[in-house]
C-alpha cells in the first residue's frame, strides 16, 4: 500500500465532495460565481496536491 496514493485519493475525494456540496447548496448567482472562478479553484487544488506530495515524500 502506497501512502502517497491514499493521500491523493482522499484529497481528491474531499475536493469533489466539497465541490458537489457547494454547487448543490448555492443560489443561482453563487453558482455562476463558482463556475466563473473554476480556474482559480483548479490551480488551488493543484497546489494542494503538490503540497501533500511534498509532505509525504
Amino acid at each position: 500500500m502506497d501512502i502517497k496514493s491514499i493521500a491523493k485519493g482522499a484529497a481528491a475525494g474531499a475536493a469533489v465532495g466539497f465541490a458537489c456540496y457547494a454547487l448543490s447548496a448555492a443560489s443561482p448567482m453563487k453558482k455562476y460565481s463558482i463556475k466563473r472562478n473554476a480556474g482559480k479553484t483548479l490551480k488551488a487544488a493543484e497546489n494542494l496536491f503538490q503540497d501533500l506530495t511534498s509532505v509525504f515524500s
